[in-house]
């Protein structure tokens, strides 16, 4: 199964994520298939960069964004709109 989530960058107490999609059995940091966008916990005001195209292609296709990522991509849309 294809999954979308967190791929974890940055250094120990600095987190940076990319938005990935993935195969579910892969591990965390692993290969990706596609990336897109970033995450960025640490940033102030809007920390997040999302392709909600991409996105809502890969879920009409079966893919499932973990809880962090359905977030993200609620607030773009919410951004967008």
């Amino acid at each position: 199964m294809v999954a979308i989530r967190l791929n974890r960058q940055g250094s120990k107490g600095r987190p940076f994520y990319k938005i990935v999609v993935v195969d579910s059995r892969d591990r965390r940091d692993g290969a990706f298939i596609e990336q897109l966008g970033t995450y960025n916990p640490m940033a102030e005001g809007v920390n997040y960069e999302i392709d909600v195209e991409k996105a809502d292609k890969w879920i009409s296709t079966g893919a499932r964004p973990s809880v962090t990522v359905a977030s993200i991509i609620k607030k773009a849309r919410a951004a967008k709109a």
